[in-house]
């Protein structure tokens, strides 16, 4: 194997002091206060974007526990990409694989931290949606309903679309939260708390790979979940995808196959 060359140790020598200062010894020659402006602009600049980034779990925490996130962080997380937009996902992974979690941790640390994660990548994403023999205004029990490429439907223990300085939760909810975050067509990042049957029906929608219309899956929802009376199911699953039109979860029907 080829030897490293002389100035990609220096590299290493400086990004290995970057990142853990306490620890590992600045590279030879370097003036400690030339050595101390990168690290106050490398540490400042990632602890400032990740804070408006997860705006809630810093708010949730003091200058110096936000202080040994970052730092962790820095000092543990290898990240995959060099790119800015990345930088939320690489501190995700970090919370969820490689953090040192404390006694004093919120309990929903991870799921707030997923939950703002989500918000950020929603926004960024380039998805768009097909609207191809799209009929936004379709009837939605009579046709087929289709989902917004750009809505996500996720489950927490946790009610973190709440979580607050007021409101910090120490046990999960009796039952999963269920929320869909999705973007509109103004680019505005929204959410809805769903139900366990509305976010079921969400999720018989985008597995609708029969063609089923809006109100033969409300028929088989409501068999799935031994529902006894069909027709008031049908009555307010029309009304809860009525809703979820509006909010551009669904961008509309389609004729069935």
């Amino acid at each position: 194997m080829a030897e490293i060359p002389e100035f990609q140790k220096k590299q290493y020598a400086f990004a290995a002091h970057i990142r853990d200062p306490d620890n590992v010894a600045a590279p030879e020659g370097v003036e400690d206060r030339r050595m101390a402006i990168y690290r106050e602009l490398f540490f400042n600049n990632i602890r400032n974007l990740l804070a408006t980034m997860f705006p809630v779990v810093r708010k949730l925490h003091s200058d110096d526990r936000w202080h040994d996130f970052i730092r962790q962080f820095m000092r543990q997380h290898r990240a995959e990409t060099p790119y800015f937009l990345q930088l939320p996902k690489e501190f995700l992974a970090f919370l969820q694989n490689e953090y040192q979690a404390r006694d004093d941790d919120y309990p929903f640390l991870v799921e707030l931290a997923h939950y703002e994660y989500v918000e950020i990548a929603l926004s960024i994403s380039e998805d768009s949606n097909d609207l191809k023999d799209i009929d936004p205004d379709g009837d939605l029990l009579r046709q087929v309903p289709v989902k917004s490429v750009l809505a996500w439907n996720y489950a927490y223990q946790y009610p973190v679309h709440r979580i607050n300085n007021d409101f910090t939760p120490s046990e999960p909810a009796e039952q999963p939260v269920f929320i869909a975050v999705y973007r509109s067509a103004d680019d505005t990042v929204g959410f809805l708390e769903l139900n366990p049957i509305t976010a079921r029906l969400l999720e018989a929608i985008d597995d609708n790979d029969g063609q089923l219309t809006g109100e033969a899956l409300l028929r088989s929802l409501a068999v799935e979940i031994n529902y006894a009376d069909v027709e008031a199911l049908v009555q307010h699953g029309a009304a809860a995808l009525e809703e979820m039109r509006q909010l551009e979860i669904l961008i509309g029907t389609r004729v069935p196959a």
